[in-house]
C-alpha cells in the first residue's frame, strides 16, 4: 500500500478521497450503531450529508477513464453524483418533516449507492484507489 498514486493525484480526486473515507464510517456508523433522531445521530447526520455533497459535486470533477467518458467527459459513474444529490435532499426534507420513511430511504440510498456501489467502482484495477491499495 502506497500513497503515491493518491499524492500525485490532481485536485479534485484528493478532495473527493478526502470526504469519502471519513464519510463511510460516519454513515455505517449512522445507519448501524447510532440512536436514531438522537442530538448527536442528527448531528454527525449533517457532517456525513455535507461531506456527502463535497463527494458528489468533486466527482463531477473525476474524468479518469476517457473510454468510458461518453457525454461531454461524462460516463456512466457520474449518474451516482445526482443520485447521492438527490439523496441528500430527500434526507434532508424526510428528516425535516418527520417522514422517517422519506429520510430512511433517502440516507439508504445515498449510503449503498453513493459509497458501496460507486465506491466499487473505485477499486476496479486501473483505478487510482485499486493503486492506493493494492499496488500498481
Amino acid at each position: 500500500m502506497t500513497l503515491a498514486p493518491l499524492l500525485a493525484a490532481p485536485f479534485a480526486i484528493k478532495l473527493h478521497v478526502f470526504t469519502v473515507v471519513p464519510a463511510f464510517f460516519l454513515g455505517t456508523w449512522l445507519i448501524f450503531f447510532s440512536t436514531k433522531g438522537a442530538r448527536r445521530h442528527r448531528a454527525v447526520g449533517y457532517v456525513y450529508l455535507t461531506l456527502m455533497t463535497i463527494t458528489a459535486i468533486t466527482a463531477l470533477w473525476i474524468h479518469e477513464i476517457p473510454a468510458i467518458d461518453i457525454v461531454y467527459g461524462f460516463g456512466p459513474i457520474h449518474i451516482f453524483s445526482f443520485v447521492t444529490l438527490s439523496g441528500v435532499v430527500g434526507a434532508l426534507r424526510g428528516a425535516w418533516t418527520h417522514n422517517i420513511r422519506m429520510h430512511r430511504r433517502s440516507m439508504l440510498g445515498v449510503y449503498i449507492g453513493g459509497l458501496l456501489i460507486a465506491g466499487t467502482f473505485a477499486f476496479l484495477p486501473g483505478r487510482i484507489m485499486h493503486a492506493l491499495v493494492f499496488g500498481p
